[in-house]
């Protein structure tokens, strides 16, 4: 009686299931479309459904730009814990993971190179670097190069991502708006061409200091761009914020933004606006 209930053939065989491996599609936070990672990379890390505009690494912005083989400068300034600032964590500790993160030392980039045939000095500021918050060496990278397009007599670009002024450095990082403000204001009177691009996102201390001080500001689209953040602005006027509020189309139609562009347009523009200014 029990050999009947015993099973003489296999069950039905299925397929074995494939995976698929881990980083090849990435889901698209604006429009929840997946996209194939690589396709992304070769469409400028734009989404081709809803044109959503992803955060890259400044490396990325960098080869996005620059022919060639630019050259860095000041590449081993890093900060150094002056409060001796605890929270979670070791401020220490999160330079180290940031530094791990990234393969830089802060969170901006300068580079000297060229645009196409135009030679100019560029900074390139990188989120995943604690925020992209400006502590004082990023005010200090952000100052030497103005001197360097000073000294030079080159065009100045300064691609902006940031959460703002770097708590954990206290008036250290309040500084900084100062003094990046003062060097433009040096380089603005000797007629050196600062040009700002506003990534998302732009805002606190960055915002209120060089990012919005270029001759020619441009913004990617839907960046976020501002000082505090519309959370808190709604809190404090006690009133629903317009549409698009802090949005780079909502900025541009009010005059703080002089155009908006794509990445994938935006080398294109540059190499326009720095030949018509070069002759």
């Amino acid at each position: 009686m029990v050999d009947w209930f015993k099973r003489t053939k296999k069950g039905i065989q299925g397929k074995e299931k494939k995976t698929i491996p881990d980083g090849l599609w990435i889901k698209c936070p604006k429009c929840s479309e997946y996209l194939y990672k690589r396709e992304l990379e070769k469409n400028y890390w734009i989404c081709g459904q809803c044109r959503y505009h992803f955060r890259i690494a400044s490396d990325s912005y960098i080869d996005i730009l620059m022919d060639n083989e630019p050259e860095e400068f000041n590449k081993n300034i890093s900060s150094n814990d002056p409060l001796k600032f605890k929270d979670l964590k070791k401020y220490t500790d999160r330079l180290k993971k940031a530094e791990s993160i990234t393969g830089s030392k802060s969170a901006v980039k300068t580079v000297i190179g060229k645009i196409k045939s135009n030679k100019v000095v560029l900074a390139v500021m990188d989120f995943r670097f604690i925020g992209g918050s400006m502590g004082s060496v990023v005010g200090e990278k952000i100052a030497r190069a103005i001197d360097k397009a000073r000294e030079e007599k080159l065009p100045l670009i300064i691609i902006c991502s940031s959460g703002g002024a770097r708590m954990m450095e206290g008036i250290y990082s309040l500084m900084q708006m100062a003094k990046t403000s003062a060097k433009l204001s040096q380089f603005h009177k000797e007629g050196g061409l600062f040009i700002s691009i506003l990534t998302d996102p732009t805002t606190g201390g960055t915002t209120a200091s060089y990012a919005m001080l270029g001759d020619i500001i441009i913004a990617e689209p839907g960046a976020l761009i501002g000082f505090a953040g519309p959370r808190v602005i709604k809190q404090n006027i006690g009133i629903d914020l317009p549409d698009g509020f802090q949005r780079s189309e909502f900025l541009m139609n009010k005059g703080f933004v002089d155009t908006i562009c794509e990445r994938s347009e935006i080398k294109e523009l540059l190499n326009k606006i720095l030949s018509f200014f070069h002759d």
